[in-house]
């Protein structure tokens, strides 16, 4: 079983979209991430976003790709600036649930995970990538298992 991160795909300036909406860029970054999570064999139960629009809509296109039956919950917490300490409490590697969110949350939420802190980066989010981790059978501390980004840098 595991945990997925996704920083929502990329989105339009606030002066375009007051609510941030997904750009045609995001939305097809978004749509290739879900075919290659889909074709690499990832199983999602649910999907959890925040919110905001831009992370709505990449879990929309990551469920529709993934499952049409797929489960979408809206949940508090995850906003660019949450406590990730608080919110790392609520997470179980059990149920296979992907969450969506934005920066810096999920960069200082994978860091938390690994190394106990959430200001020592472990892992560069792109826009509509995918994070995997899981926890390791012997030490049960989280791991990276895996990552699904748009672009090699």
């Amino acid at each position: 079983m595991a945990l997925y991160l996704v920083q929502h795909g990329k989105s339009h300036p606030g002066e375009i979209d007051p609510e941030r909406g997904l750009t045609d860029q995001g939305r097809e970054e978004v749509a290739h991430i879900a075919r290659a999570a889909k074709e690499s064999g990832i199983k999602i139960n649910a999907i959890i976003h925040s919110g905001k629009k831009r992370a709505r809509e990449t879990a929309e296109i990551l469920a529709a790709e993934l499952g049409p039956q797929m489960r979408l919950d809206e949940s508090s917490g995850m906003d660019p600036n949450d406590d990730v300490v608080a919110f790392s409490a609520r997470l179980d590697a059990g149920k296979n649930s992907l969450y969506v969110g934005h920066l810096p949350f999920m960069e200082r939420l994978a860091s938390y995970l690994i190394t106990g802190s959430s200001v020592r980066p472990v892992f560069k989010f792109q826009n509509g990538g995918i994070l995997c981790l899981d926890l390791h059978p012997q030490s049960g501390t989280w791991v990276i298992t895996g990552a699904l980004v748009p672009h090699i840098t």
